[in-house]
């Protein structure tokens, strides 16, 4: 009787492009995986029955990545707002706020100021708008599917290219770590009037992560709170920073709500292009699809779904906020003092004074700023405390980034491979690859190359990021993981100009790099054979992305790119309508097992 009701229901209906997500099953065998073309409500059934009561259920739940502690929402009658439930649902917002704020975009804000002083205020806004609107979708996507993107792509994907995506992520994660390792070696060494030498601060942050850890027994809300203790460091340091120069406030009015940079020149087009890639970070829409599955909702309900949908839009916007504030602060200090300012002013400056760090500024050469010197700047000017504090907040910065980048970095090898492992050993690993090359250029290169590396790592996660924004893009479109949560036609739109924008910056930040290198055609060999290679990748991530984008000439190709079997569509259907009926996670169970041997 079902297999004849579905079989009429096919004839009348086929399913269209946009229905008919890429899902990836797993056989006995986990390294044999058969590409289906299904229909989604079967699909999106079977993952609300298997991941509403929690992670607990989730397939990699017993890695020990996930919160044992579930946050609980307070229950009312109806559905108006309350503070009450806004304050349970804050915490994975703030936490991914963090990334915002990392050393890596404290340099370029400095550096925005130092180039164009406050006529790039805009974009930096601008640049959290958009990280706000993606923040959005990959929360939604946590709380709707009940999995992390990671968990998504590793279910959508195809073998290989799920392989090339991680590895992709893990670059920008190790990248990102790269970054924190040098915030806190540099904090470190001004905290210390430089007796704690660069490669030293670099050594002392492989035992720093460690002891963070240890929150982790102390629940999940102090954790969420010692976070959020960082984040207000960072606020009173920096903001300390911005009282003490006083920056002229018409001025920063007119930056933020007046595009353009008049008289920029090269420096201030490269450095406008550094905001993008040092605001919006790859890794940071895997972390926070993650963290919103601490709060326990129903995901069956869908007014449930709805309202936790709002609240943690709500808590990412106020924390997108702060850390906006906190950027603008750093700007505004570095337009405002540093800004056409040379060498020989600031070294005069700072021996006048007795800086101990008055020699870094002891040149000819043009004035190139970063963390370091900014930090020394501040101490020359408004006297050493200033130096003091500002260490401190870059300390803040990287100590809290770190944390955030362990945490994304076991969501990712979890989703992406379901393979487990201690987080400890998870941050041994990571930390390791960072220090390699950190503590080279710490112990024999200087203070310079050690800075100049956030230059390259910015231009690193600008080009990772299309490997984060193109999958949630994808799957935030498809009705079959999001049902009637999908993407609109305004977000498509907004994400897809975005996603343009991004590969644009992309290719002329790899024409500006390829002009500077030395003209060998071997080197040059290499180069187009890792440009072919990153091109021909985004190119398929695009092409799975206007299948769910709704795109009907990419139909036949979506069933039918694999030679691996697939089921026929009334037996989908048939799989369909028998979980529609079901209701018990036994009986899911039992339907999962008969899909597995169908074939």
């Amino acid at each position: 009787m079902v297999q004849g009701q579905s079989t009429r229901s096919m004839s009348q209906k086929h399913p269209t492009v946009e229905e008919v997500p890429l899902i990836i099953m797993e056989a006995r065998d986990s390294d044999s995986m058969d590409e289906l073309c299904m229909e989604p409500s079967a699909d999106y059934q079977t993952m609300r029955q298997k991941t509403h009561t929690g992670a607990k259920d989730s397939p990699v739940s017993n890695g020990g990545t996930y919160f044992e502690e579930k946050i609980s929402i307070p229950q009312s009658e109806d559905y108006s707002f309350s503070f009450r439930k806004l304050w349970a649902f804050t915490g994975p917002g703030f936490l991914m706020s963090i990334a915002y704020l990392d050393p890596g975009n404290i340099e370029s804000d400095l550096q925005s100021g130092f180039v164009a002083q406050y006529k790039l205020l805009w974009l930096l806004l601008l640049a959290h708008i958009m990280g706000l609107v993606l923040q959005r979708l990959s929360a939604r996507l946590g709380v709707v599917s009940g999995m992390h993107l990671a968990e998504v792509c590793h279910s959508q994907y195809p073998r290989v290219p799920r392989l090339a995506l991680w590895v992709m992520v893990e670059i920008a994660i190790i990248g990102s770590d790269m970054q924190e390792v040098i915030g806190s070696a540099i904090a470190l060494n001004l905290l210390s009037a430089g007796k704690i030498p660069l490669y030293g601060g670099v050594l002392i942050t492989i035992t720093d992560t460690f002891v963070f850890l240890f929150l982790d027994k102390y629940g999940l809300r102090k954790l969420e709170a010692f976070f959020a203790f960082l984040i207000t460091v960072m606020a009173l340091t920096f903001g300390y920073e911005y009282g003490t120069v006083g920056p002229n406030q018409v001025e920063v009015l007119k930056g933020l709500f007046i595009p353009g940079c008049a008289d920029c020149g090269y420096k201030g087009a490269a450095q406008a292009v550094g905001i993008i890639g040092a605001v919006i970070m790859p890794h940071n829409l895997y972390l926070h699809s993650a963290l919103v599955k601490s709060r326990d909702v129903d995901r069956n309900k869908k007014e449930d779904v709805r309202e936790a949908n709002m609240y943690f839009f709500i808590e990412a916007a106020i924390a997108l906020f702060v850390s906006f504030i906190i950027n603008l602060f750093v700007v505004c200090v570095f337009a405002e003092g540093l800004h056409n300012v040379t060498n020989q002013e600031l070294y005069n400056l700072c021996t006048k004074n007795g800086n101990p760090h008055a020699a870094i500024f002891n040149t000819t050469g043009d004035v190139e700023v970063d963390i370091y010197k900014g930090g020394v700047f501040l101490g020359c000017k408004y006297g050493i405390a200033a130096m003091y504090i500002w260490a401190v907040g870059i300390l803040a910065s990287g100590q809290s980034s770190t944390m955030t980048g362990t945490y994304s970095g076991q969501f990712v090898m979890e989703g992406f491979l379901n393979l487990h492992w201690s987080r400890w050993k998870r941050v041994l690993l990571t930390r390791s690859i960072a220090i390699g090359p950190t503590i080279f250029v710490a112990a024999f290169r200087g203070v310079n190359d050690l800075t100049g590396m956030n230059d390259f790592l910015n231009v690193l996660q600008s080009l990772q990021l299309p490997f984060a924004l193109v999958p949630i893009l994808t799957f935030t479109s498809m009705s079959g993981i999001m049902d009637d949560f999908k993407n609109g036609v305004l977000n498509k739109l907004l994400v897809c100009s975005l996603a343009i924008a991004v590969l644009g910056i992309n290719f002329y930040l790899g024409f500006i790099s390829i002009k500077q290198l030395p003209k060998h055609w071997a080197l040059y060999t290499f180069i187009a054979v890792l440009v072919l290679a990153y091109v021909t990748f985004v190119s398929y991530l695009a092409w799975r992305c206007l299948i769910a984008l709704g795109s009907r000439c990419l139909e036949k190709l979506a069933c039918c790119h694999t030679a691996q079997p697939t089921y026929q569509l009334d037996q989908m259907t048939e799989l369909q309508t028998t979980n529609d009926l079901f209701s018990s996670d036994e009986e899911v169970d039992q339907s999962s097992h008969a899909v597995q041997k169908a074939d």
